[in-house]
């Protein structure tokens, strides 16, 4: 029972912090503001989506920091999750599009990185970040065209 506490804790600091920032870094009147693409999803589906994406990344994790040597890989994924938590306040509450643009591609990069050092080392852990690899790409294509539009 006690190997499963620090599941719960990769659970708690990242579907807990993610809701927290969804919650305290609301879009309000200015993002309804901006110009989207046609291809913007409803709003009533980022969190979701974003829930069920962060259980993924934090089983990932768990999956990662249980094994030996894998600092590279838990490196990658502990920067992932910060850049995920930067890129509500400066999208939504600093209102920074081209920042906010310049966050997102680097959590793409670091994404793509966390499934490069996880690949070896735990498949399964590489396999639940493709998900979120595939959303965040869309999301950074969401982003980049908001900066282009507006």
């Amino acid at each position: 029972m006690t190997r499963f506490i620090p599941l719960a804790l990769f659970l708690v600091v990242t579907v807990g912090g993610g809701l927290l920032i969804g919650a305290t870094n609301t879009p309000g009147a200015w993002y309804a503001d901006l110009a989207k693409p046609p291809f913007t999803p409803p709003d009533w589906l980022f969190a979701p989506v974003w829930t069920l994406l962060y259980v993924a990344v934090a089983v990932a994790g768990w999956r990662i920091w249980r094994l030996s040597d894998t600092r590279g890989a838990m490196t990658a994924w502990w920067l992932q999750l910060g850049l995920n938590f930067l890129w509500t306040p400066v999208f939504f509450t600093l209102q920074s599009i081209g920042w906010a643009l310049v966050v997102i591609l680097a959590l793409l990069a670091t994404v793509i990185a966390f499934i490069r050092l996880a690949w070896d080392r735990d498949r399964p852990a590489a396999l639940l970040f493709l998900p979120y690899g595939a959303w965040v790409a869309f999301a950074t294509l969401l982003t980049a065209s908001v900066w282009w539009l507006n």
